[in-house]
């Protein structure tokens, strides 16, 4: 009787020690969780159904490992929103599937993506013609998000950054066939002259975007 006793204790303890860890590193639903995240839940239910099952263990032997988990996963959320790179290292970074209306075959075969996911995923969309898709990004949660073509114009467009924490991104100005030379000449007439006081920049259908750092300023 004490042993039963012992294991609704340790249920309700560690219940709500996942469910404070959980809250603490943020609120995300299951489809945006990335690889690490899941891995690091995953174990954490593992060393919750040990420590019920193995109740003559003492219950720190299981707390102690999942707070040292949560801090890392906390430390890693912190160098990952200074550090695009290491973002990218951690999360991989977004695929485009459709690009201009075209599928892009070579890039589903790199990431093992096929025609059937395509479509299953479009359907999720309410997307029944692919011929109405102008770009199709799978995103590193595994999702894909989907930007129709224009009606009247029949082409869509997306936004990509320009500029991320102050830091100008190369690779998304040479996809719209723009290079450094000609942001800093179009940020500087509108009056932007210290570009790394920008947190984020994107220029689309013809108009920018810019948002500065609260903190920097």
């Amino acid at each position: 009787m004490e042993n039963f006793f012992v294991i609704i204790a340790r249920v309700v303890i560690l219940y709500t020690l996942l469910l404070v860890i959980f809250r603490l590193m943020g609120k995300r639903e299951i489809g945006e969780l990335s690889v690490l995240d899941l891995v690091v839940f995953i174990m954490m239910g593992e060393m919750a159904v040990i420590a019920i099952e193995q109740h003559e263990d003492p219950l720190a032997h299981t707390i102690i490992p999942m707070i040292t988990l949560m801090l890392i996963q906390l430390a890693l959320a912190v160098i990952s929103l200074k550090s695009r790179k290491f973002r990218r290292l951690m999360d991989g970074k977004p695929s485009l599937i459709i690009k201009n209306g075209k599928i892009d075959e070579k890039e589903m075969k790199k990431l093992r993506y096929n025609f059937d996911d395509l479509l299953m995923q479009l359907r999720q969309k309410d997307i029944s013609n692919i011929a109405d898709v102008e770009f199709a990004i799978l995103e590193t949660s595994g999702n894909i998000s989907v930007i129709k073509k224009d009606k009247k114009s029949k082409t869509g467009s997306y936004t990509l950054p320009l500029i991320l924490n102050g830091e100008i991104q190369e690779e998304h100005l040479e996809e719209i066939g723009k290079n450094e030379s000609w942001i800093k000449k179009e940020l500087e007439q509108r009056g932007h002259q210290d570009i790394a006081q920008i947190s984020f920049c994107s220029y689309q259908d013809g108009k920018f975007f810019i948002d500065y750092d609260d903190l920097k300023s």
